[in-house]
């Protein structure tokens, strides 16, 4: 074994830098993917999803539904992986056009609610009819496009297949393959946080 003694100007050699694993590369971390390795799938996530929750956020103006659609879309690229065609394009433009289709569902989303509410709106027969696009009557649709928008995501999804595509509640049971009793929970639950929403003016809170 060789010894190094400490001599003035003399300096044992420095030890070895440690080197950083190197990153996979976007082949590599397809075929992880196609081949459902979830450590690969993290690695994918890590790498492209601030750039799917950009693009969300750029589209919606709305940073809490680009973080669900963020989620839409790698739940959809890890049950759609073994549509994944390298030959077709990059993996990251593969993940970028899932995202452009959930901003789409997104927004068409947005619009059904939108509908949703002047419907409602049109339906309400009580006090004096006020001349259509009224600063009241828009103001009226905002709260309750807003309230609607922040109930929570099961019992928005119930109320806007009732209300919306007019579906009972034993066909929305059927669809989401909710217990009955459990769509007739989020039904009331989610009419009592609306009706206390609007009738205060603001978004639901916490509380049912």
């Amino acid at each position: 074994m060789t010894t190094y003694t400490a001599h003035a100007g003399v300096r044992p050699p420095p030890a070895p830098a440690r080197i950083a694993p190197p990153t996979p590369d976007e082949d590599e971390l397809a075929r992880g993917l196609r081949a459902a390795d979830e450590n690969a799938f993290a690695a994918v996530y890590r790498r492209w999803g601030p750039l799917v929750h950009t693009l969300a956020t750029r589209s919606l103006g709305d940073s809490h539904e680009a973080e669900d659609v963020t989620q839409q879309v790698f739940i959809g690229a890890w049950r759609g992986r073994d549509g994944y065609r390298p030959e077709r394009g990059t993996l990251g433009g593969w993940l970028v056009g899932i995202t452009r289709r959930k901003i789409v569902d997104a927004l068409a989303a947005r619009t059904r609610r939108l509908a949703l509410v002047d419907t409602a709106a049109r339906a309400d027969g009580g006090g004096e009819a006020r001349p259509e696009g009224a600063p009241e009557e828009v103001l009226d649709r905002l709260l309750l496009v807003d309230a609607l928008s922040r109930l929570p995501r099961a019992q928005r999804e119930v109320l806007c297949m009732a209300f919306y595509e007019d579906l009972t509640q034993a066909q929305i049971a059927e669809r989401t393959g909710l217990p009955l009793g459990t769509v007739k929970s989020h039904t009331r639950r989610g009419l009592l946080r609306l009706r206390a929403a609007v009738e205060r003016g603001g978004a639901p809170q916490g509380g049912a």
